[in-house]
């Protein structure tokens, strides 16, 4: 591996002198698409993938496959639709501006993207991680009030660094071994979370029982092990940058428990004229229970394993004081609050008139009823799922390192900083 040696300054910035500068129109055939008439049957659902912002999920993943809709030949012939070849680099120039893939078979596209088809001289895997690096310029530069996009006369004029094929070859080889590691990991991710998911399925319910606990199992309400659920206050928040801010005391939002899991860092800054006001303080050992949130949110959990004095509770949290004398595990709890089971049956006690906000009261939270193993079973329970958090976050970690390492390569890679050949 080379490291700087000869540069030049251009109009796309400093580059090996080795590089040209092109414009793109010259070096890859550029094109776009159309939608074909919606009111005519006859020119949908043929069997010619088309391209649409439906598809938006599909993209920045190097390739695309299939596509949400398909066209037929009378759609192509009766519209400005075009069939693009295989190895085509596409690129959203509106909603989801900036997104890019190199599409795997022949396919049309909507009006909403770009699309070409790259020259002797253009690998189009370098081509496609060169937009994916340009995607905050691409963001930055789209308008318009209710869909941004860019328009044509930036792609008309848009030029681009150019190495020898080779070395294009090489960066490009480089970056999608990373995504191929980033792609794996997000599998084994994905495997792990399933496989998580079957095992809270199995031991919550006592449908699967841990070695050496045969006791049974008793239904009680929740009253029967929280004393009382402490609500917050609503407070005044600030902007981080805001002057006069002395000291970090934070109020937590609704976002800050799901799943079971509590998340610290999604907190406000408390405006200092609130901070009398603020007075309940995450504790170890509790749950955080969200009393007010959309349908789907509503009753979210997090267990919070350490005491943070400079947090506060919200009014539309609650947090958890459990009985003394009651033998539960919260950790386990949590876990159990957050099957689609309980969920269901937490949303289906929430009240309210609003189709976008649902409220949960004590009264019905306090009155569910769940089946409760004995405290060492819970314990044991809660432990198995915990480590598999644990590797689950492991993995994720490790996801987002070798991401951020990609981007690192990409800013080296595509500029020249560091040659490969």
């Amino acid at each position: 591996m080379e490291l700087k040696s000869s540069y030049k300054q251009t109009e796309v910035g400093m580059i090996p002198s080795a590089w040209d500068v092109a414009l793109l129109d010259l070096v890859a055939r550029r094109g776009s698409g159309h939608t074909p008439d919606k009111k005519r049957p006859e020119y949908w659902n043929g069997n010619i993938k088309w391209l649409s912002l439906r598809d938006s999920d599909r993209l920045d993943a190097l390739y695309v496959s299939d596509t949400a809709e398909k066209i037929t030949q009378a759609g192509i012939a009766n519209s400005s639709a075009v069939e693009h070849p295989a190895g085509t680099v596409v690129l959203s120039r509106d909603a989801g501006v900036g997104k890019s893939a190199i599409t795997t078979d022949v396919m049309a596209v909507s009006q909403h993207f770009m699309a070409w088809w790259c020259g002797p001289r253009l690998e189009n895997r370098f081509l496609y991680y060169w937009l994916q690096s340009k995607k905050s310029e691409f963001e930055r530069i789209a308008n318009g009030n209710t869909i941004k996009t860019i328009g044509l006369a930036y792609f008309k004029s848009l030029k681009i660094p150019l190495p020898e094929p080779e070395e294009q070859r090489a960066i490009a080889s480089a970056l999608s071994d990373v995504d191929e590691l980033i792609d794996a990991l997000g599998r084994l991710i994905a495997k792990k979370r399933d496989l998580k998911q079957a095992a809270m399925q199995q031991l919550l319910t006592g449908q699967t029982r841990l070695p050496g606990f045969e006791e049974k199992w008793y239904e009680r309400p929740m009253r029967a092990v929280i004393a009382t659920l402490e609500a917050g206050v609503s407070v005044n928040s600030v902007e981080d940058d805001e002057p006069g801010q002395s000291e970090d005391r934070c109020i937590l939002k609704t976002s800050s428990v799901a799943d079971g899991r509590f998340y610290p860092n999604e907190c406000k800054r408390i405006a200092s004229r609130d901070y009398g006001r603020a007075k309940v303080n995450p504790r170890k050992g509790t749950l955080l229970i969200s009393r007010m949130n959309t349908p789907e949110l509503v009753g979210e959990c997090g267990y919070v394993e350490r005491d943070y004095p400079n947090l506060f509770v919200p009014d539309r949290l609650w947090m958890t004081q459990f009985r003394p004398e009651s033998d539960i595990d919260a950790r386990w709890l949590a876990y159990l609050l957050s099957t689609s089971e309980q969920r269901g049956r937490i949303g289906a006690a929430a009240t309210g008139t609003s189709g976008s906000m649902k409220n949960l009261s004590k009264r019905a939270f306090l009155s569910l009823s769940v089946s409760f193993p004995v405290g060492d079973e819970q314990a044991a329970i809660a432990t198995i799922l915990s480590d598999m958090d644990t590797e689950i976050a492991a993995l994720e970690r490790r996801r987002d390192k070798t991401r951020f390492l990609k981007q690192g390569m990409m800013q080296e890679l595509l500029t020249g900083r560091t040659r490969l050949v």
